[in-house]
């Protein structure tokens, strides 16, 4: 599948029927197919629709003046969203030209923040179908479900099984919103052919009550299935996906953390598969640190981090530091304890008798301390890193501490959506009299302090996971290493300019995806191809070769 792929990535007719293969009104129910008004007066003479669309013939460019001048005129976020997705299923063509040519307004309506309340409503404002449903009732007939997909060539599969939803928690089924979101970055970002992105949701039930009792939810109204009955179903799915899709890459995305670690642990070694909450969020994290680090002026071995969660996010951004810190001449003790982990009953600390196994190996010999204050006075941390899905956990105390321990502290609250974050981006520079380096999950907008304007980054995994997959599919990747993701974060780290430290921004702007993404790609393909996991021929030039294969909106 990786030579097929590769044969269709490169192929300079991204978009698959030409004029003669579909006609009559189904070419205007094909989202890449669809150029609406943009059809010619031969193309719509041809194809049999003539008389089924307005009298003029636009351009690529009237139509999305158009759209651009629709999005902008509606106030409401969820209606922009709202907007959008139901152009994406129309026309997919103009939808990835609109979002493309204004990445930076649009990336938040797409995605964080806005995603997270199209999910909470998902079942609510459901209007047409996208994406694969699974679940219980569809034991034994996976591939055939998957089968059912129009597209014969599939790159990538996102799949969620709902279970933790941003810092949403469990939506069940209404989880959809991610996959759909994460694949359109993976096009927006990355240049991968929409053609390539399957969204996937497990439904396996909800143990949200009132969710599952909502008259309108959509999902399997049942509690949600554990144990061998759940492992049975993923199993059979991924089975499925490498059948129906040889070598497909399949990303697991928004599992709550009793599953995430340890469906990774099981896939990572048989088929080409990552975590994006575990693997992504950590190189993200560790890019974040890098070039916080050319501000502070401290190397990363240096740092002494503590991480207020420990969840997936945390401890996937804690493992990959300690991973490259070690790189650095750290052993991996000295290596973790710079790196000391608060979950909602207290410290991460070997004392402790209810820590779940994939907290273990990061629990320190401490004693316990009463909460995150006694922690940063204890600890001494020259960051702080929040991804606990609680609103306001940074308080004025605490980053007052950071500010008095540190000349430049150095803080990312990272949960999503914004009102999860640990602390807005204007409380982060008043209460440390703007001396923080901070980057948030969700966008906010700049902050002006005693004259001086603070450019806060954005901390958010769109930097890693589209550059990552492009890669994996430019080199032909038959597995996914952790080697992958620490070249990846010292890629991106590369990608900040001076001009970006000078305003305090810690990750590149929006604008620059694409550059990024390449990057990213590059350095993947590269450890791909160095590991012995490469399955194409590698390019003279990796960078350059993962821009010219990046999908451009147009009409053929």
């Amino acid at each position: 599948m990786a030579t097929i792929l590769m044969e269709k990535i490169t192929d300079s007719t991204l978009i698959p029927p030409g004029p003669d293969a579909v006609g009559g009104v189904q070419c205007l129910r094909d989202p890449l197919l669809n150029k609406g008004t943009a059809f010619t007066r031969d193309e719509r003479a041809h194809r049999g629709i003539e008389g089924l669309l307005p009298p003029r013939v636009e351009s690529l460019q009237e139509q999305a003046a158009r759209v651009l001048k629709n999005v902008r005129g509606t106030t409401s976020p969820l209606e922009k969203y709202r907007y959008l997705s139901a152009l994406q299923t129309e026309n997919e063509t103009l939808f990835y030209r609109v979002v493309l040519d204004h990445l930076e307004e649009m990336l938040p309506i797409i995605y964080t923040p806005t995603v997270g309340q199209a999910c909470v409503e998902w079942s609510r404002i459901y209007e047409r179908p996208r994406g694969l449903y699974i679940s219980a009732q569809h034991r034994g007939r996976v591939a055939e479900l998957l089968g059912h997909w129009p597209r014969s060539r599939v790159g990538i599969i996102v799949v969620t099984d709902g279970g933790r939803i941003l810092g949403l928690g469990d939506l069940g089924a209404n989880g959809m919103g991610i996959p759909i979101g994460k694949l359109a970055l993976y096009t927006a970002c990355a240049g991968v052919p929409p053609e390539f992105c399957l969204p996937v949701t497990i439904d396996v039930g909800t143990d949200n009550e009132p969710l599952r009792s909502d008259p309108f939810y959509l999902g399997e109204r049942q509690q949600r299935m554990t144990g061998e009955a759940y492992d049975a179903l993923l199993e059979e799915f991924v089975a499925a996906t490498q059948a129906v899709f040889p070598g497909v890459i399949v990303q697991f995305e928004d599992f709550n953390n009793a599953c995430a670690f340890r469906l990774l642990r099981r896939y990572r070694n048989r088929l080409c598969c990552f975590d994006d909450d575990v693997q992504g969020t950590g190189a993200m994290g560790l890019a974040g640190l890098y070039s916080a680090g050319r501000i502070t002026g401290g190397g990363l071995a240096a740092q002494r981090i503590l991480f207020v969660g420990a969840g997936e996010a945390c401890l996937g951004i804690g493992g990959t530091v300690i991973a490259a810190m070690q790189r650095e001449g750290l052993s991996e003790g000295e290596a973790k304890q710079r790196c000391l982990f608060v979950d909602s009953n207290g410290l991460v600390i070997a004392s402790r008798g209810d820590l779940a196994e994939h907290k273990r190996s990061f629990a320190q010999d401490r004693a316990p301390l009463p909460d995150l204050l006694a922690a940063v006075e204890d600890f001494k941390p020259t960051a702080l890193i929040g991804a606990c899905g609680k609103g306001g956990v940074f308080t004025q105390s605490v980053l007052g501490a950071m500010a008095r321990l540190n000349e430049r502290p150095i803080l990312f609250a990272l949960s999503n959506p914004t009102s999860k974050a640990e602390c807005t981006a204007e409380q982060a520079y008043a209460w440390t009299n703007g001396r923080a380096v901070f980057a948030s999950g969700s966008p906010f907008d700049p902050v002006t302090l005693a004259g001086r304007a603070h450019a806060p980054g954005q901390g958010n995994n769109c930097y890693v996971f589209p550059g990552v997959g492009l890669g994996l599919l430019v080199s032909g990747a038959r597995r996914v290493t952790d080697e992958m993701f620490l070249a990846a974060a010292r890629a991106l780290a590369d990608q900040v300019t001076e001009a970006d430290l000078e305003q305090g921004r810690i990750f590149p702007v929006a604008a620059r995806m694409r550059e990024v993404a390449a990057a990213v790609a590059a350095a993947v393909g590269a450890v791909a191809c160095a590991q012995g996991h490469a399955t194409n021929p590698r390019p003279q030039d990796l960078r350059a070769e993962a821009t010219r294969v990046m999908y451009v909106p147009g009409y053929a």
